[in-house]
Formats: structure tokens, sequence, C-alpha cells
């Protein structure tokens, strides 16, 4: 059902292995159960996984968390808070272009696809990496859950200096996934319009990931979209 030919051999590995459990099959029975109910699922199914082929594993510095990919038809991406091009502008990504600015001094354009990030080292990793359109959290139950925390497992223990930027509750329950001796956790509320202005605008997370990369002398995030 998922093609892996073009993830790179680390993350192709750890899928795999994923795959081999007893809850992934419920995952492709539920998708292939709901596609035979004529329902849309997204993203596309050669897109579930584009977040490990645009991120490599051994390149890896920075994982930003969300729930699932936006529900709504040609809005879905594979990318936690991204959306395709020339699509309206979601008020989570709108308040985040807002902070990169006020942390920054960052001009974003017109091009709300957050790519640019991905290819610049930054692991943009949906909890639940599918959704039925119209239905938010859909997926949620279908065994996502479990694969992303073996992600995050896996990022902790085989890699070091990672930079985990956990936004809002759901985020920061994760962190006990990972080894905080290791790796460098930011915490701040989610960039909605109904809490960003608690804790999220003048988080400066953007400058303290690269404050920290520059500390243990690796290249900053290029942020710029």
């Amino acid at each position: 059902m998922f093609n892996l030919d073009k993830i790179n051999n680390w993350w192709k590995e750890i899928i795999e292995n994923e795959m081999k459990k007893d809850y992934f099959q419920n995952i492709i029975n539920s998708i292939e159960n709901d596609l035979k109910d004529w329902k849309n699922i997204f993203p596309s199914k050669e897109n579930i996984f584009k977040a490990f082929e645009l991120t490599k594993f051994d390149n890896l510095k920075v994982v930003i968390l969300w729930q699932d990919p936006y529900h709504w038809a040609n809005q879905a991406h594979w990318l936690s808070f991204s959306v395709q091009d020339d699509i309206k502008l979601p008020p989570s990504l709108r308040n985040i272009y807002k902070e990169l600015q006020n942390d920054l001094w960052i001009l974003p354009d017109q091009n709300w696809n957050l790519t640019s990030w991905a290819k610049s080292w930054v692991l943009l990793l949906n909890a639940t990496l599918t959704v039925i359109e119209k239905t938010p959290n859909s997926h949620a139950k279908i065994g996502w859950q479990t694969f992303s925390d073996n992600i995050i497992k896996e990022i902790s223990n085989n890699l070091e200096n990672i930079v985990f930027i956990l936004w809002w509750d759901f985020a920061q329950k994760k962190e006990v996934l990972i080894d905080t001796k290791k790796h460098y956790v930011l915490r701040s509320a989610h960039p909605s319009p109904f809490s960003a202005h608690r804790w999220f605008f003048w988080s400066k997370v953007f400058s303290q990931t690269n404050k920290f990369l520059t500390k243990i002398w690796k290249e900053e995030i290029n942020w710029k979209l």
C-alpha cells in the first residue's frame, strides 16, 4: 500500500520495522475500508510519508509535532501546520508567521508551504498521518499515534542534540518519550488564535533553536520561506 522507495535508508528501515507490527495492520485495514466506503483520505497515499522523504534522518536537527493533517480538500498537506501553495492561510499558520516576524524579522511571502523548512532539517511530524475529509482526528485511534510515538523514541534513542518544539498540551505530553538529557525541548502555547496570546507570541522558539544549534557548533536553521 505504501511506497518507501524515495525515503532515506534510516527512515525506511524504521518505518518498515513498524509496518511489521500488529498495530500497523489496523492502520492499513482502516484506510482501505474508508476508501472502499468512498471516503476521501488526506494526504494522498503517495504523500503520507513525505515528511520522511524531505527530511533525512541523519541530517535531522529539529522536530515540530502536531496532531493530524488539515481535513479540507486541497488544504491538506503532508507536513505539520503546512498547507499547499495558493491556499487560504489557516489561523494557526498565520500566527506562526507572526511569531517568525516578531522573533527574527522574517517577512513571509505568499507561499504558505513549509517544504523549505523540511528540506532544512526540520521534521514536521503529524502524530496522526491521515485524516478523513471534513472530519478532524478521524484517524487518531487507528494506530498512527503508536507509530509517531515510536518515531519520536527512535529519534531520541539514536540521535543527539535534536531540538523538539512542542506547542500546546498535546505535543508537550510527548516529552515523556524524549531523553531530555540528550536533547533540547522548547515548549509554548499553541499558535491557534484561542491560545497564541497566552504564551506563543514572543516565545522566540525560532531564535532559541538557532542559539542552541550555534552553541553546539551546528549550522542554524534557515527559517526564511
